[in-house]
């Protein structure tokens, strides 16, 4: 390989993240000859609600932080990882990632953690990034990074990223026409403001869940998708065309092993019934939506073991 970037330093340390809770901050510094040293820097906060099949993010599980800590992890990148990595070539993100898994050595990663590896594997990217001058998309994608990644602003939170009565976790927007990242951020930005205020009108709560959406009390999901409707259309912008939504079920939260059926407490609440689905039901639920909202992405739509 004709460019060399040498590792130089690999550190971590812990910082809390937007729910106050402590998470891992990895640090990688490159030198590239005759340009100078170059920073990575890379965070790996976790969801409210997690797979059982997902990688293991290690806490310290003592008395500080009620056990959230990471110091664990943290003293792994800065003690293990770094004497593995410095001196190695940044460009070689593969090699690196895979020697990680080595050092790791267990399949979910609970030895050295999740967010130990995965913090310092983004670092290097970022830092190789920085020190070749291009994006990081770019620098990922090669020559067939033609597109510009697409913002998916979370704007309105329900399911354990807020206390309301929304049953599904996250509700996106996706600026799809956008000609940059800056104007795709200033499109989401404009359409979550109208929304505030189309919510403010109907004397609905504007306070922010976990992610920084807005967490009103709405029936279903149906009404949450009508109120993005509106105010994209309120902000001057076409549903489908300049802009289409996403949605994070996370469906474990929702499913009931014992009955093997969906529980929708919210939705109970708000209708003054008991609302269960099947998988079939939950299918269709879906299908009805897509017809009815320019929907480009469902995330966890059922259980894990469903």
């Amino acid at each position: 390989m004709k460019c060399y970037l040498e590792i130089e330093e690999v550190f971590a340390r812990e910082i809390m993240d937007s729910r106050g809770n402590p998470t891992v901050e990895a640090e990688v510094v490159v030198k590239r000859p005759g340009k100078g040293r170059f920073v990575g820097c890379a965070a790996v906060p976790s969801g409210a609600s997690t797979g059982r099949f997902e990688a293991v993010e290690l806490r310290d599980g003592d008395k500080r932080y009620g056990g959230a800590g990471v110091k664990k992890a943290v003293s792994h990148i800065n003690d293990k990882i770094a004497k593995e990595l410095v001196g190695r070539n940044a460009l070689n993100q593969k090699k690196i990632d895979e020697r990680l898994i080595e050092l790791d050595g267990t399949d979910n990663k609970k030895r050295l953690g999740a967010n130990a590896l995965l913090g310092v594997s983004m670092a290097v990217a970022k830092a190789a990034a920085a020190a070749l001058e291009i994006p990081l998309y770019m620098y990922l994608g090669g020559v067939y990074a033609h597109q510009l990644p697409v913002p998916m602003m979370n704007i309105l939170n329900g399911g354990k990223h807020a206390e309301n009565t929304v049953d599904f976790q996250e509700f996106m927007i996706m600026p799809i026409q956008a000609g940059s990242f800056s104007e795709g951020l200033r499109i989401c930005s404009e359409v979550y403001h109208t929304l505030k205020r189309l919510l403010k009108e109907k004397d609905l709560s504007t306070g922010v869940g976990d992610e920084g959406g807005f967490a009103p009390d709405l029936k279903d999901a149906r009404e949450v998708l009508t109120y993005l409707m509106d105010a994209v259309k309120e902000a001057g912008y076409k549903p489908g065309e300049d802009i289409c939504f996403a949605m994070d079920v996370a469906a474990s939260e929702l499913y009931q092993e014992d009955t093997g059926m969906y529980y929708f407490p919210g939705e109970s609440k708000m209708r003054g019934e008991k609302i269960l689905r099947d998988d079939q039901e939950m299918i269709a639920y879906y299908e009805n939506l897509l017809e009815e909202f320019p929907i480009f992405s469902i995330e966890d739509g059922l259980a894990e073991d469903d």
